[in-house]
């Protein structure tokens, strides 16, 4: 069953719904990319699709495993980010957090994830490049940081028109805390300071996005993303301008909307 919002509205062009509950978000994020992802397969065979991998996606992932008719052979499966330096047997690792709760649960077509463990950053990060440049994605399911960023893309160097794809980029020292508030690691110097990540104009140029961000530590961000100025200090605003961009949010995450 669809749940329905308890709010729903534009923020220039982004498409906002509110739920009264992070669970209800979650269900209703997988019944909409549950669709979009059967529609695909009918329509020419097969879906490409980026994925977040973070707490904020539990819900969502454990309902969307569990969603009829799709043939989930014909998926191929991409993420948005992983630590440099990371394997994917680390608990904290992004694959493994996808290979939980996805891979291991439906019978994938394809899943690409991009190795933390790789010897030379920026080879792996042109190494998926062009994976992504062989499989354009159709659609990408984002969250949000606390710090308002994008995959790994954090505020200072966040840069909306970089000509890269796929590169290796700085931790700041709001989104490493974040990391250690979710539970993934004990301390800030635990938490390492680069990662792999899709920049903005690769996830703009999907044609749809679709973002998941419950949760009361995500409330400040939501602000800025949906009624702050539209610019590279909140990197999750610039989805404002995509034709055709989603943003599943619980209550507590709404707060501070005037909206």
């Amino acid at each position: 069953m669809q749940e329905r919002p308890v709010k729903n509205f534009r923020a220039d062009k982004l498409n906002v719904y509110v739920y009264d509950s992070r669970l209800k978000m979650g269900n209703a994020a997988a019944v909409v990319i549950a669709s979009e992802i059967r529609r695909l397969i009918e329509k020419r065979g097969r879906a490409v699709v980026i994925f977040a991998s973070a707490p904020s996606q539990n819900e969502f992932l454990t309902a969307l495993v569990e969603a009829p008719g799709i043939d989930w052979s014909r998926v191929v499966a991409f993420h948005l980010d992983e630590y440099l330096g990371m394997d994917k047997h680390a608990p904290q690792s992004f694959r493994r957090f996808l290979i939980d709760r996805l891979v291991d649960k439906v019978p994938l077509g394809e899943f690409h994830g991009l190795r933390g463990e790789a010897d030379d950053g920026a080879s792996e990060a042109h190494r998926y490049a062009q994976l992504l440049a062989a499989n354009p994605p159709d659609f990408a399911v984002l969250g949000i940081g606390e710090n308002g960023h994008l995959a790994f893309i954090d505020p200072p160097f966040c840069n909306f028109e970089d000509p890269e794809a796929v590169k290796v980029v700085e931790l700041d020292e709001v989104c490493r805390r974040q990391q250690v508030n979710d539970g993934a690691f004990a301390t800030l110097d635990e938490v390492p300071g680069d990662a792999l990540s899709l920049t903005i104009p690769t996830l703009m140029a999907c044609p749809k996005l679709f973002a998941i961000a419950p949760g009361p530590a995500k409330r400040h961000a939501i602000k800025s993303a949906v009624e702050g100025a539209i610019g590279t200090t909140c990197p999750a605003s610039i989805m404002r301008r995509h034709a055709d961009a989603h943003l599943f949010i619980d209550g507590d995450s709404a707060e501070l909307l005037t909206g």
